[in-house]
């Protein structure tokens, strides 16, 4: 599982399907900002043939094609927006926390070293 959630974009397009609702091909890419049609293509075969998400398939004039999350994958939502949390968490104390500067541990380090 690990593997195919590290993959390039699929988290990307999991968090966006998850955060937005169903949506149709043509929205979810643009949705996914950078990503190739065939690349979001394979991922959402992928993504489908592992549970992840479900694939509506309306036989209109053009077909419409929908896709969501499903109820295997609310269970990993929990997980992203803990994710979310984190990273709006860290983009917030900006880089000198992520380097260690101005942090007890970085004081720890150096008062053990003193």
């Amino acid at each position: 599982m690990l593997e195919l959630l590290t993959r390039p974009w699929t988290l990307h397009i999991l968090w966006s399907l998850s955060t937005n609702g169903p949506m149709r091909f043509g929205v979810l890419r643009k949705n996914v900002a950078g990503i190739s049609s065939r690349v979001l293509t394979e991922r959402l075969r992928t993504l489908e043939d592992k549970g992840f998400v479900f694939r509506h398939y309306e036989q209109t004039i053009p077909p419409a094609v929908t896709y969501g999350i499903t109820e295997r994958m609310k269970d990993i939502e929990k997980v992203l927006a803990q994710l979310e949390g984190l990273a709006r968490k860290w983009h917030a104390e900006g880089p000198s926390v992520a380097c260690g500067h101005g942090t007890s541990a970085s004081s720890a380090r150096t008062a053990v070293h003193a």
